[in-house]
């Protein structure tokens, strides 16, 4: 594996030279003679495994969707079929002689069994996730140890991108859940021997709990989901507490507004804490490995950095599943490099991303690796949520979502739709609950209409006020796994 002190500064010809030879050997020599699903894949569309060759050569597959790997009747484990399974047989045929005699050499040396025991660290599922989305039934997704020492890697980098020292104390307050998010943050300061608290976020501890915990530790960085940090600061800011320690907040799971950024500085500061520097992360399940803003001197958005040895990203018309050029608007595809265990290929992640793949160096950090526009919508995460006929218009909710969380005035929300009159024939209405700043609801409301109508040409049919204590009870904090921020009162169809 390429060094990462090296490879984040390699010139983009050397890095796409890097991602060709490592896709074809991946190709060849795991994925297609262990994976049941891509070997009939190849098949059923004619694809050799010698003609993937390089980057641009996987448009000679079809793009893999979350669909396929969901349970059907005929196979209601369907995801055991994306599991890397090599025996005897297909690893002869598949791996060339210099990657067998090591094996054969131990077998001699130190018998059998000593052979199954390395195939199993780097082959057999050891660790289990789900995916997490709302519109389909979560599917498990495996580590084997080869890549939970990915995830030990991968955390390294994501401290480096980020800018923290070693020597940081850092509040995981992400929530315990078998997800990407919390184990990411947990095998990176293994990784880097760094000392790392995590609560288990205010399902676990309650904010209380978390902010005892905070002051104790004297925590440097604070990582966590954006609603429930903010939650937290805003609990901590009105109780002053005092959490001058941190230099840096984290965010993960969801797109980060600028506007949040800002209100969540100027809470930083009412605990003591100034000059914080305030970033986002990117990952999801089946990628098993998570990717970071760097720092910027106004935490601008500079894209998420990826780490071309471990993946490659395509980006491809939502539509017509083609790809699309360098810096285009389109849905996220993502292709491993070093996966075992669970494995998907040329797989639609369902995020929308504006202004694409990015291959300039970066501007604040100067690392040449590819970064992915930090703004990203989650439709993957709210796929039955995402694009919805309000009023005849297309509306993605996540973009109303962007413009509440950076309203000054806002505290809480939560976006309702329903059907007029409850009437499953009538037409449908938005409904927007807030909770605001004392005294704040009549400006509150017409910035509101005023940013819904420039910025997404609609407006809600209604704007519903609530405290801030009935308002979080309403969105489920510290009560949920993740804020319920959406809610379709529509009658199913």
């Amino acid at each position: 594996m390429t060094a990462w002190q090296r490879l984040q500064r390699m010139p983009r010809a050397e890095l796409r030279a890097l991602q060709d030879s490592l896709l074809q050997r991946y190709v060849q020599r795991y994925l297609w003679p262990f994976s049941p699903f891509y070997r009939a894949l190849f098949a059923r569309h004619g694809v050799r495994p010698e003609q993937i060759r390089g980057v641009d050569d996987l448009r000679r597959l079809p793009l893999t969707q979350k669909r396929d790997l969901l349970p059907t009747a005929d196979d209601p484990q369907r995801f055991k079929q994306f599991i890397l399974q090599p025996d005897p047989q297909s690893l002869r045929a598949a791996w060339p002689l210099h990657q067998q005699l090591p094996l054969l050499w131990q077998k001699w040396t130190q018998g059998s069994e000593a052979v199954r025991a390395r195939l199993r660290r780097e082959f057999a599922p050891s660790f289990m996730t789900f995916t997490t989305g709302r519109s389909a039934e979560p599917v498990p997704f495996f580590y084997s140890p080869h890549d939970l020492q990915n995830l030990h890697t991968t955390g390294s980098r994501l401290i480096d991108v980020l800018g923290l020292g070693r020597d940081y104390r850092v509040a995981n307050v992400f929530p315990y859940a078998p997800h990407l998010a919390f184990w990411q943050v947990f095998f990176a300061g293994i990784a880097e021997h760094m000392m790392v608290l995590s609560t288990g976020g205010g399902k676990v501890m309650g904010s209380s709990g978390d902010l005892r915990a905070l002051g104790r530790l004297r925590a440097d960085a604070l990582i966590g989901v954006p609603g429930y940090v903010y939650h937290l600061l805003r609990r901590a800011a009105a109780e002053r507490h005092d959490l001058a320690s941190l230099r840096c907040v984290v965010l993960g799971a969801e797109r980060v507004a600028p506007g949040l950024k800002q209100k969540l500085r100027e809470l930083l500061a009412q605990v003591g804490a100034h000059d914080v520097r305030v970033l986002g992360t990117y990952g999801f399940t089946e990628a098993r490995m998570a990717f970071a803003e760097c720092p910027t001197p106004d935490d601008a958005w500079s894209g998420y950095h990826l780490y071309p040895d471990f993946a490659i990203f395509e980006v491809v018309d939502p539509v017509r599943g083609e790809v699309v050029k360098d810096g285009e608007d389109g849905e996220l595809v993502f292709t491993p490099l070093q996966a075992r265990a669970s494995t998907v290929f040329r797989y639609r992640t369902g995020d929308r991303v504006r202004g694409g793949l990015q291959y300039d160096p970066c501007p604040h950090c100067g690392r040449t690796v590819p970064r992915i526009s930090s703004d990203l919508t989650r439709e993957s995460s709210l796929k039955d949520l995402q694009l919805l006929k309000v009023k005849g218009t297309l509306v993605n909710l996540e973009d109303c979502a962007m413009l509440l969380g950076s309203m000054a005035e806002v505290e809480e929300w939560q976006i309702e739709l329903r059907k007029k009159d409850d009437d499953p024939l009538e037409v449908d209405e938005m409904i927007v609950h807030l909770a605001v700043k004392p005294g704040r609801e009549a400006a509150a409301e017409q910035r509101l209409r005023e940013l819904f109508k420039s910025r997404l040409e609609i407006l809600p049919n209604h704007v519903e006020f609530l405290g801030l204590e009935s308002m979080l009870r309403k969105i489920g904090m510290e009560t949920e796994m993740k804020e319920r921020r959406f809610v379709d009162s529509r009658p199913r169809t």
